[in-house]
């Protein structure tokens, strides 16, 4: 039986949003009380801490749409117009700070109900909130590969290097953009004129001095990594539970953790603002904002734990 928090409710009143998220910290906090689950966070988890994601509550996509990684390696044109707007974008990706969320998840690790952290973020957030030996499915956008040598190194270098070659370009200035946003995007880049791009010049591999350069995460249409695949499987198949958290799951990257828990009987607990593409496979689904859910719920587990 699939439980929905708040209940679905085509009419009547509207569900008490506090008594919402202290159901669904509840909720929450059975599936974890005897440990042994694997949380699968997506992009709702970071929007707390400054970073947009692809889709609102509403599950209906934003206007931004990222770079293909077809595009980025077929063209320097696309390689520029990434990297300029990566430019612009980094230092507030830079400055981004887990919230409430990310800290209560690395909680959960250390009371021992969470098991694993694996994430489609390429924010680092958990790491920086303290949970351990978080699989990164889709990459960091803190580490910069090579695409000829594949030699890796750091983004922060990397932004010292563009800005020397870029003397002029002022990254704090976004008041003339193309009208989608002047604010960061979910990927780290900022929308830009096509004047401002021409102008800007990237720079090449420091250790092959040939290659170009790429940020070190999974673009759209490439593919996620086997080895990174299987390590994920290998953790669900040991797991008694998968958590999703802030993601609506369209992409099958992250989709296919929740059908692959469904076919083994793993629970199922979905809490994420607006609907998902896993909500039929959803044994608990809970429709709350993170930042109030996930606190309460480690709170209802200590008790749980405690005997209250």
């Amino acid at each position: 039986m699939t439980v929905t928090i708040p209940p679905e409710t085509p009419s009547g009143p509207t569900p008490d949003p506090a008594a919402s998220v202290a159901t669904g910290a509840r909720a929450l906090a059975a599936a974890l009380r005897d440990g042994g689950a694997v949380v699968l966070s997506g992009a709702g988890l970071s929007t707390e801490s400054g970073i947009p994601d692809y889709r609102g509550p509403s599950g209906i996509a934003r206007k931004a749409t990222p770079m293909t990684y077809q595009e980025f390696v077929g063209s320097a044109a696309a390689q520029r117009r990434y990297w300029a707007r990566s430019f612009a974008g980094w230092p507030v990706m830079h400055r981004a700070r887990p919230n409430v969320g990310h800290r209560a998840v690395a909680e959960l690790q250390r009371l021992g109900a969470v098991d694993g952290v694996v994430t489609q973020n390429v924010d680092r957030l958990h790491t920086k909130g303290g949970s351990d030996g978080v699989i990164e499915l889709h990459g960091a956008l803190d580490r910069v590969v090579c695409l000829a040598c594949r030699s890796r190194s750091d983004r922060g270098v990397l932004q010292e290097r563009l800005a020397e070659a870029n003397p002029g370009f002022d990254v704090g200035v976004f008041g003339t953009t193309d009208g989608d946003t002047a604010t960061v995007r979910p990927d780290g880049d900022v929308a830009l004129l096509e004047s401002q791009i021409e102008r800007f010049r990237t720079v090449d591999c420091t250790g092959c001095g040939d290659g170009p350069l790429k940020p070190d995460v999974v673009f759209f249409g490439e593919n996620v990594p086997k080895d990174r695949v299987a390590r994920c499987f290998e953790l669900l198949d040991a797991a008694r539970a998968l958590v999703v958290l802030g993601s609506s799951l369209t992409v099958m990257s992250g989709y296919r953790f929740v059908r692959h828990a469904a076919r083994r009987g793993i629970e199922v607990v979905i809490v994420n603002a607006g609907p998902t593409r896993g909500d039929g496979e959803a044994t608990v689904r809970i429709d709350a904002p993170l930042g109030a859910v996930l606190p309460d719920a480690v709170t209802a587990v200590r008790a749980l734990r405690a005997g209250g």
